[in-house]
């Protein structure tokens, strides 16, 4: 596929995407649709709306309450980009990562580095250092964007030549202080629509992070496809939710989604369940993105808080079981809009609104995307024969430098590693993952990083890690441990395992539960049999 002129004077990222023959096959949004040439996200979700629907509008709210209008938003988004070019010597094309919690100052700084025409590499405000080494060594991140309490992990990724702009704390040269005497205004850069925008990670099953690429064009289409038409939004609505921005479930569902409707998102930290309840009520939230771990939460607590403001409820991250969804319509009279998206898609492709929604099914394809379920040489399956869920649309999987293109992508179609069943009315109907990714309360979990990181630990000798299916997360994490000779298999090993892996992972991938075993059981040719230690035979009593 042949992209257009690029404004980006760091080319690294467009030079290290994957072979044309590799693309999926890109679809319009529909019939006849195109983007036009020069496109920048950023300035088409912030300047556009708030010339379409009136700068005084509110666009960001914090849990604090405070209000920023589209136009004090533009305001802030404007003098941060400021200072990523005039002080931090961004240029296009040049990757920032940015890293905080949920906050107004996040997205706002994420709008500057798409306005400055530079690439965003949002993580989590939980990951650890060593993952973050990681993802900046892959990207070649040279530049950050970082709030002030979460800036000591990563200086202790010790990122070689890595510029941080801290904000929101005391320094004399925090971002915020910068910002504040930069002008308004800010020429957004003339990106072409076929430009990296953002690089998202995602980790595969070898554990190994992949860095998915999508394009200023990609944004909109996330919006003007399943947002569009089959959220359908309103000016009116308040978002909130408890993905954070670093994930694309989170930026499409708090950020691009709003911003493109000329609404406004509530951005704050997950503080639980009741946390978000007592949100929904103070602040009025209309739009609710979270994922079905959470909506099962919140049943039991209902009742303590007002969610009449609710109208549209959003799940993803995990397969929304049926009686979930009937528990919440009988308790809220809402039906929960079911969807599955994947980072190298960047949102929600199979989905259903309205009187549409089948519980037990996720959906159908969104308008501008279609989906089929194959078997394993790529030919489509009988309606009612599970198979591997293979889709294409507007937008697509692009690895940055990853030989893994070649197993997502195959002939055109994307292939997500879910099993599915696709009904003779066209209804898709979850099965399982195809492959050894675990899937926890909505995160996405790959066994083979947490054993390596197990494996750092000088007590253990082997590990295994498999998921164990659990009524309210989905799933938890169990790691299967051989441990050296002389250690003991104590409750304080297993605290001691549990808090070293805190320190080199995101506290979700911790174990839920440490088993000790003998030996790990193996293939003739070396292979880990999962199966054998799933049944929970092999495990060894404590001592």
């Amino acid at each position: 596929m042949e992209l257009m002129p690029s404004a980006h004077i760091d080319t690294f990222a467009r030079d290290r995407l994957p072979p044309a023959a590799e693309w999926p096959r890109l679809l319009p949004i529909a019939p006849g649709h195109r983007y036009p040439d020069r496109l920048n996200c950023g300035s088409e979700l912030l300047d556009r709306t708030a010339l379409e629907f009136g700068p005084h509008r509110p666009a960001l709210r914090d849990a604090a309450g405070q209000v920023w209008s589209y136009g004090e938003l533009r305001a802030h988004v404007d003098r941060i980009a400021h200072v990523l070019t005039e002080d931090l010597g961004v240029v296009p094309g040049n990757r920032v990562l940015l890293r905080g919690p949920g906050s107004p100052w996040l997205a706002a700084c994420w709008l500057a580095v798409m306005k400055a025409g530079a690439i965003a590499v949002t993580v989590l405000a939980a990951h650890r250092a060593p993952e973050l080494a990681t993802v900046c060594a892959l990207a070649r991140v040279r530049h950050a964007l970082c709030a002030a309490g979460c800036a000591d992990e990563l200086a202790r990724a010790a990122v070689p030549g890595l510029r941080t702009a801290e904000f929101g704390g005391r320094r004399a040269d925090d971002l915020l202080r910068l910002a504040a005497a930069k002008p308004t205004g800010y020429p957004a850069v003339a990106t072409s629509a076929d430009d990296v925008a953002l690089i998202a990670f995602t980790s595969g099953t070898t554990g190994k992070p992949k860095g998915c690429v999508h394009f200023h064009r990609d944004v909109l289409a996330i919006a003007d496809t399943f947002s569009a038409q089959v959220l359908r939004p309103r000016p009116d609505d308040v978002f909130a939710g408890s993905p954070p921005l670093g994930f694309t479930f989170g930026l499409g569902g708090l950020v691009v989604f709003p911003l493109r409707a000329g609404a406004s998102a509530l951005l704050t930290e997950w503080h639980g369940p009741a946390r978000l309840l007592d949100d929904i009520a103070r602040h009025r939230v209309s739009v609710l993105f979270t994922a079905p771990t959470a909506y099962r939460a919140m049943l039991d607590r209902l009742g303590s808080y007002d969610v009449s403001s609710l109208r549209r409820c959003v799940s993803a991250g995990e397969n929304l079981p049926a009686a979930t969804w009937h528990a919440w319509h009988a308790a809220t009279g809402l039906r929960i809009i079911n969807g599955i998206g994947a980072t190298e898609l960047l949102h929600i492709f199979i989905s259903a609104a309205d009187e549409a929604i089948r519980p037990g099914t996720t959906g159908v394809p969104v308008p501008g995307y279609q989906a089929r379920v194959v078997d394993t040489e790529g030919r489509p399956v009988p309606d009612g024969t599970p198979g591997l869920l293979a889709v294409r649309g507007p937008t697509g999987c692009r690895y940055l430098a990853d030989a893994r293109q070649r197993a997502y992508v195959r002939e055109g179609w994307n292939l997500t590693g879910d099993t599915y069943v696709r009904d003779q009315d066209g209804y898709f109907r979850f099965v399982a993952r195809a492959d050894d990714m675990i899937i926890s309360a909505g995160h996405n979990i790959a066994g083979p990083e947490v054993e390596e990181a197990l494996l750092r630990h000088p007590d253990v000798l082997e590990a295994a890690v498999t998921g164990r299916p659990d009524e309210r997360r989905g799933a938890i994490v169990v790691a299967h441990v051989v441990l050296r000779p002389g250690v003991p298999r104590r409750d304080d090993t297993v605290a001691a395992l549990k808090e070293f892996i805190r320190s080199e992972l995101a506290g979700y991938k911790c174990p839920r539960d440490i088993v000790f075993v003998e030996a790990l059981p193996r293939t003739p040719t070396g292979k880990v049999q999962r199966f054998r230690l799933r049944d929970g035979a092999l495990q060894l009593p404590r001592e």
